[in-house]
């Protein structure tokens, strides 16, 4: 009988020190390291172990250092501050032998989000050469870019943009390519949960754009300068079942306004993938046309790329 109370009277001493949730339907949980965070109430139940409630089920939190909490009251979860966000993904590829041949890419981003605004910069080199000798080698790719634009977010998901693109190819035979315009967009969805099948964020434009070009062998009858028009879409997608992968599709479509034969197209699809710390692994494969392209030259161009990066 002693035996029996000492028992009781450790059950409830050790309750008494418990964190306990009190939900509206009046059930009772104990357990350890209760902490609202957002909507979420997380918990560590003695009975069911890890869990997260909803806190709009929750009408209490009473913890150790505390008697009651209303979890109505609590202060709302912080934001995290805001920052730039990017990464560089370097590839590179050489052959020595019967074959000489040296590949190699950098692709780099740089990024930030506020609340009413967004900017975005990307830049790409890509530069391959080949031969069976040191001496006999051609380049094959000799290319760069530069794009950069801003959105300013009039509601949760209507934005206006501006953006401006330029880009060398010698191979291509593209002296210089500028581009400057600016649109409409609207953000169906950025970085929200969806259908329980990952996170997903994609959003659409349109607009217009100015573009002047010059080539090394050019059409007599190709325009120098023409105004087109826009139509783009970007996808980013985080599979649930492991979230370090990011799957990413662009496409980007410009006519020519009084010639819809004359026109540019840019895509690409691919994914990166963490390794260790915030090293990750890229692998993509992007397509250039042009209807018009130098004279002697072909309208599309593919590359394949797989690289290791770099990503904060």
């Amino acid at each position: 009988m002693k035996r029996l109370m000492l028992v009781v009277a450790a059950m409830t001493a050790a309750s008494a020190f418990a964190d306990r949730v009190i939900m509206k339907s009046g059930s009772v949980l104990t357990g350890s390291g209760a902490v609202v965070a957002g909507d979420k109430v997380k918990f560590t139940s003695d009975d069911l172990g890890a869990v997260e409630l909803p806190a709009d089920k929750v009408a209490f939190v009473e913890t150790a250092n505390e008697n009651k909490v209303e979890v109505a009251a609590l202060p709302p979860e912080e934001k995290p501050p805001e920052t730039w966000h990017g990464s560089i993904n370097v590839a590179y590829e050489s052959a020595r032998g019967n074959t000489y041949k040296n590949n190699a890419s950098v692709i780099a981003n740089l990024n930030r989000r506020w609340d009413d605004d967004r900017v975005n910069f990307d830049f790409g080199y890509y530069y391959s050469e080949t031969g069976t000798s040191k001496d006999t080698r051609e380049k094959s790719t000799d290319r760069w870019e530069l794009e950069g634009q801003h959105d300013h977010f009039w509601s949760k998901a209507f934005y206006t943009y501006e953006n401006g693109r330029y880009e060398q190819d010698d191979i291509a035979g593209l002296d210089f390519r500028l581009r400057l315009g600016g649109g409409l967009g609207y953000q169906w969805f950025e970085k929200e949960a969806l259908w329980s099948i990952g996170t997903l964020s994609f959003n659409q434009e349109i607009g217009a754009a100015w573009i002047r070009v010059d080539y090394k062998v050019k059409d007599p009858d190709a325009e120098k300068s023409y105004a087109t028009l826009r139509y783009a879409h970007h996808l980013k997608y985080f599979p649930k079942w492991n979230p370090e992968i990011e799957a990413f599709h662009n496409f980007e479509i410009l006519p020519q306004v009084d010639d819809f034969d004359n026109h540019l197209i840019k895509a690409d699809v691919g994914f990166t993938t963490k390794i260790i710390m915030d090293f990750d692994l890229l692998a993509k494969i992007e397509w250039d046309y042009n209807s018009v392209p130098s004279v002697g030259r072909k309208s599309s161009d593919f590359r394949y790329i797989v690289g290791l990066g770099y990503k904060w």
